[in-house]
């Protein structure tokens, strides 16, 4: 599992400029059943993804696809963990610890 922190690295105008790609942007990857949580942090300067994937590799390739990235509005912070522990909701997302 990922957490994906984003800053933003211009103003909150050049961000709103690009707020509706970004939520198209964030729905496919909803529908892909990759992210599974998501939203701005407060105070609004920048966001939180949390995200399921393969490995690094493919978030480090979907996070270079954000509107927000190719616009140069934000960076990317990635941490992966291993999600050892879960509500019983997201069960379907729990990890064993590799041996």
């Amino acid at each position: 599992m990922f957490i994906l922190e984003l800053t933003y690295t211009a103003p909150v105008s050049a961000v709103d400029a690009q707020l509706e790609a970004h939520v198209a942007w964030l729905d496919e990857l909803y529908e892909a059943g990759v992210f599974i949580a998501s939203g701005r942090k407060n105070p609004r300067d920048g966001g939180v993804i949390i995200a399921v994937a393969a490995d690094r590799a493919r978030i480090e390739q979907i996070a270079a696809t954000d509107p927000f990235t190719v616009a140069g509005v934000c960076e990317y912070r990635i941490t992966e963990f291993i999600a050892t522990k879960t509500a019983p909701e997201l069960g379907a997302y729990r990890e064993q610890l590799p041996s």
